[in-house]
């Protein structure tokens, strides 16, 4: 069985979704790895270092992806429409394990199902505990969180930890952190140690307990709208309008007294919700900091913009695309060991071919298309994106 891990085109995307750890496994179960040259640079992974763990490398991406039968990817193929047509590259027959977005680009999906790909969407992986080392979402959002606050403290003109000299003393800043979900309670966990005063939002109960362990202050808005506000998967719902203003009201009074915002609130399959407004950032002192991890899904912040750092009525909004992706080496090194987790369950040990359990929790979960046809309740149903 012939695995590809092609170079990713997709603009800002440093990661590489196979590390030669993980390559050094895939061809301990007896698979063939090849790796398009360069795939690795930008993640600090050389073709030398894939080479020593066993895999081959291909000069072009017409190479690695020819006769390919499994495809590891981070950022999805790209299609004709995009510039080079990943997708006519794929075999029919092929799996391709890859972030896809599935819940919000029904079309695209279907262009995979049309070249008889079996498609899994790994950002769809169920949040159970089977599943939490495949679980890429989290080991993502885990480092975009600590990436988050190392960038606002790089641009906020201000010390993060309280500071007493001769000369006087340097307060702590303050910070406050919209969502407090994996990329959330880490960015929670960072400015805590590089000595800021944090505090923090989030619509379900369960997070008052999580902040407050990592040292952070709790602002609840309204504690009996919380104890609703969570999925079985554990994913903040979108709140009524009630709670919406009671929570507006909240954020302006906390955001006027903050020195950096972290935004990461999102709702699996919608745009992000906007919690910080203009008029908040009017209230904003000069000089503060909203770093708005959700940019990419339309921003927690309206006028966040998209692979930007731009500053409005004072203060700098910084809205970096793929923020995982700025701490590639690791990022990569997480993801592929999802990634390893995941298919690895699949290979069977005798035939060395990929034999997914088609009634395995896992696979119902992250299956987008098979044999042609979109297969995900999801995408399948009439009405779905």
């Amino acid at each position: 069985m012939k695995i590809a891990i092609p170079k990713e085109r997709r603009a800002h995307e440093t990661r590489v979704a196979a590390s030669p750890d993980t390559v050094k496994k895939f061809v301990g179960l007896g698979c063939s790895v090849q790796v398009e040259k360069d795939a690795g640079l930008a993640a600090s992974f050389t073709d030398e270092a894939y080479v020593a763990a066993g895999a081959t490398i291909a000069k072009t991406a017409a190479a690695v992806y020819k006769d390919a039968d499994v495809v590891l990817k981070v950022a999805r193929p790209m299609t004709a429409e995009e510039g080079t047509d990943e997708i006519a590259q794929l075999k029919p027959g092929a799996a391709l394990f890859s972030v896809l977005s599935a819940l919000t680009s029904k079309d695209y999906c279907e262009k995979l199902a049309a070249q008889g790909v079996d498609a899994f969407a790994m950002e769809l992986m169920p949040r159970i505990s089977r599943a939490q080392s495949m679980d890429v979402l989290s080991s993502q959002s885990n480092l975009a969180g600590y990436k988050a606050v190392i960038d606002a403290a790089a641009e906020f003109n201000h010390a993060l930890p309280m500071m007493m000299t001769a000369a006087g003393t340097v307060p702590p800043a303050r910070v406050l952190v919209m969502g407090a979900g994996v990329a959330g309670l880490q960015a929670i966990a960072t400015a805590k140690r590089l000595g800021a005063v944090v505090y923090a939002f989030d619509v379900r109960a369960a997070a008052k307990e999580q902040v407050e362990s990592l040292g952070g202050k709790f602002v609840i808005v309204d504690e009996e709208a919380m104890k609703s506000a969570e999925t079985a998967g554990g994913y903040a719902k979108e709140m009524g309008d009630e709670y919406k203003k009671k929570q507006a009201q909240a954020t302006a009074e906390q955001a006027a007294k903050a020195d950096i915002i972290i935004c990461t609130a999102l709702i699996p399959g919608k745009p992000a919700p906007v919690l910080i407004t203009e008029e908040m950032v009017k209230g904003m002192k000069p000089g503060s900091v909203i770093v708005d991890l959700a940019v990419e899904a339309g921003g927690n912040c309206p006028l966040s913009e998209y692979g930007k750092i731009v500053k409005k009525h004072g203060v700098t909004l910084m809205g970096h695309a793929n923020v995982p992706g700025r701490v590639a080496a690791d990022a990569s090194m997480l993801y592929a060991k999802n990634i390893w987790n995941f298919v690895s369950t699949m290979i069977d040990k005798e035939t060395k071919t990929l034999k997914p359990k088609l009634d395995d929790e896992l696979v119902q979960g992250t299956m987008i298309s098979r044999d042609g046809k979109l297969v995900h309740p999801a995408l399948a149903a009439e009405g779905g994106k």
